[in-house]
């Protein structure tokens, strides 16, 4: 096993305690006090809600240039490219939920539009976290009028059960990008 040096620490993380966490357990906002929740249901928005603290996480303490930075060619992903598109596919879920399978208007235009959009602009940051934060609380709403998570919804019959199951696994997907954008950034690392 690999010795951690002295240079070593300051690319892992601001962490005090452990140096090889993204941060304090203390400091962790994901780090709950008690028993986990109770039931299928809270333990699914439990898991997506440490997902998407995650995501602000590796954004946090960037600027604009950095959020905006592309990873490697031809590649268009970046953070705030990341931030951009969870808005766009919270908003696209709310499709799947009603009758007729229509989709709500794309926020940011045709497709890759949320990744090819997110340019070096702190107006478009602001916009983008605050397009997030929106479609997250739109479609938690519409997905709270469903409590049976058994229950069949839209043109497609979908489960609600799937829906947060698939939910939970593109935020995972995309902090596991979130943790590679971040390192090629400023080569901050962790938990």
């Amino acid at each position: 096993m690999r010795r951690m040096t002295t240079d070593d620490t300051t690319r892992w993380t601001q962490a005090t305690v452990y140096p090889d966490m993204w941060a304090d357990p203390d400091d962790d906002p994901r780090n709950s006090d008690g028993p986990s929740p109770d039931g299928e249901l809270g333990t699914l928005l439990d898991c997506l809600t440490n997902y998407r603290l995650t995501l602000r996480m590796k954004c946090e303490g960037l600027d604009a240039e950095q959020l905006a930075r592309r990873s490697v060619p031809p590649s268009t992903m970046s953070l705030l490219g990341l931030v951009r598109h969870l808005a766009e596919v919270e908003r696209g879920w709310r499709g799947w939920i009603s009758a007729d399978g229509e989709r709500p208007s794309k926020l940011y235009g045709a497709r890759d539009a949320d990744f090819d959009g997110a340019v070096a602009d702190p107006a478009v940051v602001e916009a983008a976290f605050r397009d997030l934060e929106r479609e997250q609380a739109e479609t938690d709403a519409a997905l709270a009028a469903f409590p049976d998570l058994g229950e069949r919804v839209g043109k497609d019959g979908i489960a609600i059960r799937e829906l947060h199951v698939h939910r939970i696994d593109e935020y995972a997907r995309h902090c596991g990008h979130a943790d590679l954008l971040r390192e090629c950034v400023d080569g901050r690392v962790g938990q």
